[in-house]
Formats: structure tokens, C-alpha cells, sequence
């Protein structure tokens, strides 16, 4: 059975992302997809890329490689997203995809028109409720309230409208996180 080209993108990404020493990887490319089939149904299939692809082989630039503080942690992202953006644009190349769809994926990895372009913005919201379900609880753990309180309230404003309306459906938030998330 001949795989398509989307299937053979999904399999090199998990192929590289198995190589995680941490083993997180792999399973955060496939949280990203179930909740981006959940939210997104009917997702491109650049857009289905993207999601898999957000944080590949992310361990290779580790944060400590850059300055403390939030100068070196946002040229850290910076730099994350582009590398992203470079890795899984070449992923797409070798499974055939043409040029326009791999500079596609850059500017939605790179983030490039968050709150305007709406496939951007539904990464975004995929990229929040992964986090929300699976890494928000880890997270939290031993962290002050009014640290954790800012966190959310930075993680509701980047998403659409529609995204913190289900969030607040979806988890149980306790106040003030939920008031993150409501509209005003």
C-alpha cells in the first residue's frame, strides 16, 4: 500500500520526534492532531502538518541556551518557530508537497497573523488546549496562584473567541481562571 503524501509528512515528523531523549515529543505531535481532529474536523492538511509539526525536535535548542529572563525566552521561541518552520518545511518536500504548501506551514508554525488569519489562530487554539488538557496540571504544580493566574489569562488572550468559549465548557476552571476566559 502506497502511503499519501500526508501520511508520509505525519511519519517523518513522529519518525524525528522519536528520537526525543525525553520520549515527550512523540506524544506531544499526537496530542496536538487529536485536538486539532476535534476542534478543526475538516483542517487542511497543511493545517494538519503544522499541528503535528509545532514543536519538532524541539529538544535540539534547549532554553538554557539562551539568556534567563523574558528577552532570552521570547528569542528563544523566535528561534524555535523558525527552525520548526525550516524542519518541517523539508519533511513536506521530501513527501512530495510543492513549495508554496512547505512556506504555508512557516507562517502558520511562525505564528504570522495570529487573530487574522484563521488557520493561524486555529493552531493557536489547538496549541491552548493541549496545553490546557495535558500539560496545565504538571505545570502548576508549586507555582504561586497569581503566577499561574497570569499564565491563563495570557493563554485565554491569544485565543479566538470561539476557542475560550469552549474551553470554558470543556474545563472545569475554577474563578478567577475561568474569568480569563469569558468575553470583556
Amino acid at each position: 500500500m502506497t502511503l499519501s503524501r500526508l501520511d508520509r509528512a505525519i511519519a517523518a515528523i513522529d519518525a524525528a520526534n522519536a528520537a526525543d531523549p525525553k520520549g515527550e515529543a512523540l506524544a506531544y505531535g499526537e496530542r496536538m492532531s487529536a485536538e486539532l481532529a476535534r476542534l478543526f474536523p475538516d483542517a487542511s492538511e497543511v493545517l494538519q502538518i503544522a499541528a503535528r509539526g509545532q514543536h519538532v525536535e524541539r529538544w535540539l535548542l534547549p532554553r538554557s541556551a539562551y539568556p534567563e529572563g523574558k528577552a532570552g525566552y521570547l528569542d528563544w521561541r523566535r528561534e524555535q518557530a523558525r527552525r520548526h518552520a525550516e524542519r518541517v518545511g523539508q519533511i513536506m518536500a521530501e513527501a512530495g508537497y510543492p513549495p508554496e504548501d512547505a512556506a504555508r506551514v512557516g507562517v502558520l508554525l511562525r505564528k504570522e497573523g495570529l487573530k487574522r488569519d484563521p488557520e493561524v489562530q486555529a493552531l493557536e487554539d489547538v496549541i491552548c488546549f493541549t496545553f490546557l488538557r495535558w500539560y496545565f496540571a504538571p505545570f502548576a504544580e508549586g507555582r504561586a496562584a497569581e503566577d499561574l493566574l497570569t499564565i491563563v489569562t495570557k493563554t485565554a488572550r491569544k485565543m479566538s473567541a470561539e476557542g475560550r468559549a469552549r474551553a470554558l465548557a470543556e474545563f472545569a476552571l475554577p474563578e478567577p481562571f475561568a474569568a480569563a476566559f469569558r468575553p470583556g
